[in-house]
């Protein structure tokens, strides 16, 4: 199955990302998170694959973090609820994100790339 790329084409680490699936020739599909994200039932399986917490898929880093108050909502959101709320809006999300279906990855760590996808 071909990877799904969700990021953005002004990211910095999203970038890298795409470098690395064409130094491996790795075929992909570049999907804008920011027009297109994953809906919740995609981001429960992504969370699901990469083996993370529904809270690590956010942007911390993000000005839609911050706007939010998202840090503060944690407490009172389940986890269900956390995968609403990005489904609502892209730039929550943690980019880049991958998957093919059967692996993912959230974020970029060269170490972790490497291990899944080459």
């Amino acid at each position: 199955m071909i990877i799904l790329l969700y990021g953005y084409k002004k990211c910095t680490t999203c970038r890298k990302a795409e470098q690395h699936l064409q130094q491996h020739k790795l075929a992909y599909e570049f999907i804008d998170i920011t027009e297109c994200p994953p809906t919740a039932v995609q981001l429960a399986k992504i969370v699901a694959l990469a083996n993370v917490l529904p809270q690590k898929m956010f942007n911390t880093s993000g000005e839609q973090y911050r706007q939010l108050n998202i840090k503060q909502l944690f407490p009172t959101l389940t986890h269900q609820e956390m995968l609403n709320l990005l489904e609502t809006n892209g730039r929550l999300i943690k980019r880049p994100l991958l998957t093919d279906g059967k692996r993912a990855t959230v974020g970029f760590n060269a170490e972790q790339f490497l291990a899944t996808w080459r």
